[in-house]
C-alpha cells in the first residue's frame, strides 16, 4: 500500500535515488563494509526520526552521510570503551573526521567509482566480484542475487562475507585505479558487468530464458560507469548491452518459447534502445581506441539496423568479426564468425569451420557449438549428423526454452527422416 505521508515519501525517494551514493562515501570515511552498511541505515532511521520534526534537509545526500559518519563514530567510541581489545581502537582510527573528507563533491562522486573498482578487484575471486558488485553498488539483497543465480541464499551470503573479509584483511585499497593500472583493472569490471548482463538476458538455466531485474541492473551498471569514467570500452558494452536488450520482447514468444533472430518481428525491438546504442558504438568507434566491446557492440548495430534478416549486411558483420578476431582471439568469437560465414557464403562452409573448431578439442562442452552445428547439417541435409548434433546440444542445456527448442527440432529431424525413408 502507497504511503499518504509526504514526508515518509520523500525518504523512500531519496533512498532509492541516493542510498548507493551514500553507502559509498562512508565506506571510504569508515574504512569498513560492514560498519558503513550499518550507518547507512542508522542515518535513514535518523532521518525517519528528525526530517518530520525538521524539514527535508536542502543536500539530503550529505545530511545523511553527516548522520551516518556521526553515529558510527559514537558506536566505535561505546565499544573502545568496553572492549578491551584493539578492533574498536583501530577501526577509530580509520574513521574520518575532517568533514571537508565527504563534503568535496569531487570526491564524493568519486566514491561510486572507487567501489565499483573495489568489488572488482583481481583479488577477489570472479563469483565473488560479481556477488559483491550487486550486492554494494546495485544494491540487491542477498536472496534476490541468490535467486538470480540459482544459489542457496546462506552459500551467497557466505561468499559476500569472505569477499569483505578478504578487502579488509589484504587492505584492498579503496581507489580508483591510477591511469598505469587503468586498463587492466577497467577490464575486470567490464567483464563482470557482462557477466551479470548475460546471466539475465540469456540465463543460464532454470525455466524462464532471461531475467530482466538482471539484464537492467547490469545496463544500470554499465551507464554508471560511462557517466563516471567514459572510457571508449566503457560505452562500447553499455551499447552492446542495450542492442542486445533492445529485442527482449521479440526473443520469447507469449508462452516463453524461444524466437531464433531470423525469425523475431522487428517491430517488437525497442528503437530507442537500438537509438541510443547506436549513438554510443559511433562515440566509441570514433575514439580510435577500439577494443572487443565496440566492435561486438559493431556487429550488434549492424544486426539491429537491418529492416529484415535477409537485408542483414553479413560481409559487414564477417569483417567486423576479423577485427574482432585479431584484437581478442577466441573459440566462441571463431564459432559465431563460422555462422556468420554459413549465412554470407552457405552452410557447407560455415560447417567446416564449426568442425575444425570441434576438432581441435575447442568447445566441445559449449551447448551452442553443438547448436549451431546441427542447424548447418539440418541445412544442408545431413539428416543423421544435425540428430547427433542436437542431441549433443540438448544433454549440454540446462535452460528448459532452449530445452524445449531442442526437442522440437529434433522431432522435426526424425519426422523429416521417416518421412524421406518412407
Amino acid at each position: 500500500m502507497a504511503s499518504t505521508d509526504p514526508v515518509l515519501e520523500a525518504v523512500n525517494a531519496v533512498y532509492i535515488a541516493e542510498s548507493r551514493r551514500v553507502l559509498a562515501t562512508l565506506i571510504r570515511l569508515l574504512g569498513d563494509f560492514d560498519a558503513a552498511e550499518e550507518a547507512l541505515h542508522d542515518s535513514f532511521r535518523a532521518a525517519l526520526e528528525q526530517w518530520p520534526r525538521d524539514g527535508i534537509p536542502a543536500n539530503p545526500r550529505a545530511w545523511l552521510v553527516s548522520a551516518g559518519r556521526f553515529k558510527a563514530i559514537d558506536s566505535l567510541r561505546r565499544r573502545k570503551r568496553f572492549d578491551p581489545l584493539d578492533e574498536a581502537g583501530n577501526a577509530l582510527e580509520l574513521a574520518v573526521e575532517d568533514p571537508a573528507a565527504w563534503a568535496d563533491r569531487e570526491s564524493v562522486e568519486d566514491d561510486r567509482l572507487r567501489l565499483i573498482f573495489t568489488c572488482c578487484h583481481p583479488a577477489l575471486s570472479a563469483d565473488a566480484q560479481v556477488a559483491l558488485t550487486l550486492r554494494e553498488v546495485c544494491g540487491l539483497s542477498t536472496e534476490e542475487i541468490a535467486r538470480a543465480f540459482l544459489t542457496p541464499a546462506p552459500t551467497l551470503a557466505q561468499r559476500i562475507v569472505r569477499a569483505k573479509a578478504k578487502i579488509r584483511d589484504a587492505r584492498i585499497p579503496y581507489q580508483v585505479p591510477t591511469p598505469a593500472e587503468l586498463p587492466e583493472r577497467l577490464d575486470a569490471v567490464l567483464r563482470v558487468i557482462y557477466l551479470v548482463f548475460n546471466e539475465g538476458y540469456a540465463a543460464s538455466s532454470g525455466s524462464s530464458l532471461t531475467r530482466h531485474d538482471v539484464s537492467t541492473e547490469a545496463i544500470r551498471l554499465g551507464r554508471l560507469l560511462v557517466e563516471l569514467l567514459p572510457e571508449p570500452e566503457a560505452q562500447g558494452l553499455l551499447a552492446l548491452m542495450l542492442l542486445h536488450e533492445s529485442r527482449r520482447a521479440a526473443r520469447t514468444t507469449e508462452t516463453g518459447e524461444v524466437v531464433l533472430l531470423d525469425d523475431q518481428d522487428r517491430s517488437k525491438w525497442d528503437r530507442a534502445q537500438i537509438a541510443e546504442g547506436t549513438r554510443l558504438v559511433e562515440r566509441a568507434l570514433a575514439s580510435r581506441r577500439i577494443g572487443p566491446y565496440a566492435i561486438q557492440a559493431a556487429i550488434a548495430a549492424v544486426h539491429a539496423e537491418a529492416p529484415t534478416a535477409a537485408a542483414t549486411d553479413w560481409h559487414e558483420i564477417v569483417g567486423l568479426y576479423d577485427v574482432l578476431r585479431r584484437i581478442e582471439a577466441s573459440p566462441v568469437i571463431e564459432l559465431n564468425r563460422a555462422v556468420a560465414v554459413a549465412m554470407r557464403d552457405g552452410p557447407a562452409p560455415g560447417l567446416a569451420l564449426v568442425d575444425d573448431i570441434l576438432g581441435r578439442g575447442d568447445l566441445g562442452e559449449y551447448r551452442l557449438a553443438h547448436a549451431a552445428r546441427a542447424e548447418l547439417c539440418r541445412r544442408l541435409g545431413k539428416v543423421d549428423d544435425a540428430l547427433a548434433a542436437y542431441q549433443r546440444a540438448l544433454a549440454l542445456t540446462r535452460q528448459e526454452p532452449e530445452r524445449r527448442f531442442l526437442e522440437r527440432r529434433i522431432a522435426e529431424v526424425s519426422a523429416a527422416r521417416s518421412a524421406a525413408g518412407a
